[in-house]
């Protein structure tokens, strides 16, 4: 009897979180208003210009009833690489996913699913990074660890790519070949994710950090 209760109350929590994000899908932004919303936050933070929006208390207590992101975000997971700093965004705004080298996998693909079946987001943004560490790593050719190595198996076809097209194998460019590898993997999938996307306009792009200027380039 336990069970049964704790599996409905499950479920019945599983729907409320669900409902949370289904109650803003009419609200949320397209893909073309979420891009120029990124891209004037990444102007801003180039400038030092930042608002830091979403931060206050009224902003927290929002966050109470349900997220409601404009754009979900894969990148590194480089301390150097805080997508809401880089985008001067603040809570509630970017659905983030991040791991060593943006690599995808199974669980990243469901957390990106969820971000655009449940929360009704509209754009996807995959972002590499300059001196990216499983990039450098990967070239190297050494593996340190079988988890690490798992990192360099992801990335190696970007330098494969990167041979094929004669294009100089330095790591910005494995970097930018990596995040296009990721998106046309994601896209190859026979998923529901890809043919939601097809049916509501869901748009997936790549996008290239530079440490040293601050500036994102969509590529």
């Amino acid at each position: 009897m336990k069970k049964i209760l704790l599996t409905t109350a499950l479920a019945t929590t599983i729907f409320f979180n669900c409902n949370s994000c289904f109650a803003h899908n009419s609200e949320n932004l397209s893909a073309e208003n979420a891009l120029k919303k990124l891209k004037e936050g990444n102007e801003r933070f180039i400038k030092f210009h930042q608002k830091h929006p979403d931060e206050n208390k009224k902003r927290r207590k929002a966050m109470l009833k349900g997220q409601h992101p404009f754009v979900v975000i894969l990148s590194c997971s480089d301390s150097r690489v805080p997508p809401e700093l880089i985008f001067d965004q603040g809570l509630g705004d970017i659905f983030e996913i991040r791991n060593a080298g943006n690599v995808l996998d199974d669980h990243i693909i469901g957390s990106i699913e969820y971000a655009v079946m449940h929360c009704g987001v509209k754009l996807i943004v995959i972002m590499g990074h300059q001196d990216c560490g499983a990039v450098n790593a990967t070239l190297s050719g050494v593996s340190e660890t079988k988890y690490i190595k798992s990192l360099e198996d992801s990335i190696q076809p970007a330098i494969e790519k990167c041979k094929k097209d004669n294009q100089e194998i330095t790591p910005d460019n494995v970097a930018k070949a990596h995040v296009v590898q990721d998106i046309n993997e994601l896209l190859e999938q026979d998923s529901d994710l890809v043919k939601y996307m097809k049916e509501n306009n869901v748009q997936i792009i790549p996008a290239y950090y530079n440490l040293d200027s601050g500036k994102v380039d969509f590529i």
